[in-house]
């Protein structure tokens, strides 16, 4: 089964949601801001999407901004951006959703259908 990394309070996460609805795609529901994935999960999830870890944030959250994370990038480990993205599940791109083969960050309704679907 999926896991849907999300906020319910998100748009984006919102249309992910109705994506997957009406696709008839059963899916758990994980609140990113209190259960954030652990290093490990994001981790795995990095290498299996072969996404820059960088995409993975939230650019345009709120914390983001206030912890000036696009200024420290550039001095931190893998490790250390890891870390910052699981202690922190404000600062993940949202929805994040994997089943543990394939990986999505973010919603586009092109992307999602064919990587969810297979359309």
């Amino acid at each position: 089964m999926l896991k849907f990394y999300g906020y319910k309070k998100c748009s984006t996460c919102r249309k992910a949601e109705k994506f997957f609805e009406q696709a008839n795609i059963a899916y758990k529901f994980i609140d990113i801001t209190e259960n954030p994935p652990v290093v490990d999960e994001l981790a795995a999830m990095a290498k299996l999407s072969a996404i820059p870890l960088k995409k993975f944030f939230n650019t345009s959250g709120i914390q983001y901004r206030e912890l000036k994370i696009k200024a420290q990038l550039p001095q931190l480990t893998e490790l250390e951006v890891l870390a910052l993205l699981a202690g922190n599940g404000r600062l993940i791109k949202r929805p994040l959703i994997t089943d543990g083969q394939k990986v999505s960050v973010g919603f586009n309704q092109e992307l999602f259908a064919e990587t969810w679907t297979g359309n």
